[in-house]
């Protein structure tokens, strides 16, 4: 069975930084395309980031250049390390498993002073 497990979610300072992890079960996740997306209070979710089973990377313009999707095979796990984090940051973090259609719980990021 498949599943997804986020945690890493805070509150953070504006300027600070986070790392969510995404825990894969059921699957290899170098073996499928695996995503971050966002999702904030009244606006449609959106694709953050994305690593391919190549390792080949791509992000979302508005969190290029601060945010890194990466993994580690022997934990299994995929990462969102963050940095310069902005209030409009703010949104409930989800991981995809995209051969799978799966998607983890969401873990709840708010960045306020």
């Amino acid at each position: 069975q498949v599943q997804l497990v986020e945690s890493g979610g805070d509150l953070v300072q504006p300027g600070g930084s986070l790392k969510l992890s995404c825990a894969a079960s059921g699957f290899t996740v170098s073996n499928s395309p695996m995503s971050w997306h966002r999702q904030a209070p009244g606006k449609e979710r959106e694709l953050v980031a994305t690593i391919t089973s190549g390792g080949y990377t791509k992000y979302a313009d508005s969190v290029k250049g601060r945010f890194t999707i990466s993994r580690d095979n022997a934990k299994n796990t995929v990462y969102l390390q963050m940095n310069s984090l902005k209030p409009d940051d703010t949104a409930v973090y989800y991981c995809e498993a995209a051969f799978f259609g799966s998607w983890g719980q969401g873990t709840q990021v708010t960045v306020s002073s």
